[in-house]
């Protein structure tokens, strides 16, 4: 994609390389763009913004439905309207991820490692692959059989985890240090083996190379003139495609990553592009749904807590997004 294309072009390139499944990308689209506003959505609104994606009014039902069984979603009725909304095990879910996903900075690393030890007998198969298989969504690496590992882990999101999966009686948490005999060479090559950076690295760049022509395509565009109907198809997409990236990324401290390590020109790109396409798609997404009670609610502070706080004339230009 070159820099001299129009937005819109750059748009539905993106959507092609990216083909998202319609119940993820709904998922995104509830948490970026809908939870901020209320959190409730006409289910004939939810078909509207989502059919520039390609996602149908049939395939926009089933997913519904889906992420309904899964928990995530809960309807009621207001006539003969569907309205949908997170449910309480889905919101949380939703805000573990936002502290991931748009958090302005991590706090400096305090040295410590949180251990989750299984005892064999304590689980059954079908409950330690459970819980095996959500500590990995925290980043969680795996140090031996029963044993887990992770330098900076949202402890709340832990308990999450662990009430969720009727776990916490049987499943041990503690804090441990890394002791002065343990030498950095030992301490990197204990990361290498619990978690696959380089891998990941690949991905941060597919990443990089994807959004870039929309970083340049964005900048070079006067504020005013930019497409609310682009910016949110790009808004989206971008938050999708980073989503699937991060919350594989275990987010290591600074001190165990690589020093080229992609993630950090990524999560500076995504807080680029974001920033300056978040309020003309405000606009287009004001303009289409509306919520149970009406049109949908102002975000008084929806740019607040997303990537530092957004504001016009932020200076945005970074080296990653060069």
């Amino acid at each position: 994609m070159s820099k001299g294309k129009r937005l819109d072009e750059i748009a539905r390139e993106l959507l092609s390389q990216t083909t998202p499944k319609a119940k993820s990308l709904i998922v995104t689209v509830f948490g970026d763009a809908i939870a901020p506003h209320g959190g409730t959505v006409w289910l004939g609104s939810l078909i509207a913004l989502m059919a520039p994606f390609g996602v149908n009014e049939r395939l926009v039902r089933t997913a519904v439905l889906r992420l309904s069984r899964e928990d995530w979603l809960v309807s009621r009725q207001l006539g003969r309207r569907s309205y949908y909304s997170f449910t309480e095990n889905g919101r949380r879910r939703f805000e573990d991820a936002h502290r991931r996903i748009y958090a302005a900075h991590r706090s400096p690393w305090t040295g410590e490692w949180l251990l989750v030890s299984t005892a064999a007998d304590t689980l059954t198969p079908a409950e330690r692959e459970r819980l095996r298989t959500e500590l990995a969504w925290l980043g969680f690496g795996a140090l031996a059989s029963g044993l887990f590992a992770h330098p900076s882990v949202d402890p709340e999101a832990l308990r999450h985890v662990l009430q969720d999966l009727a776990l916490v009686d049987r499943v041990v948490a503690m804090r441990a240090r890394r002791d002065a005999i343990t030498s950095e060479a030992a301490l990197r090559n204990l990361v290498r083996r619990a978690w696959d950076l380089e891998a990941l690295s690949r991905d941060y760049g597919d990443f990089l190379d994807r959004f870039r022509p929309a970083w340049h395509a964005l900048e070079a565009t006067p504020a005013e003139t930019l497409d609310p109907a682009a910016c949110f198809l790009i808004r989206v997409l971008l938050i999708h495609e980073y989503r699937r990236v991060l919350l594989r990324d275990p987010q290591l401290p600074e001190e165990l990553l690589p020093g080229d390590w992609a993630g950090r020109a990524a999560r500076l790109l995504c807080r680029n592009i974001y920033r300056r396409a978040a309020l003309p798609a405000e606009r287009h997404l004001m303009a289409i749904p509306e919520a149970a009670e009406g049109p949908f609610p102002e975000a008084a502070s929806y740019f607040n807590d997303r990537f530092g706080g957004l504001a016009p004339g932020d200076a945005l230009r970074e080296t990653a997004a060069e």
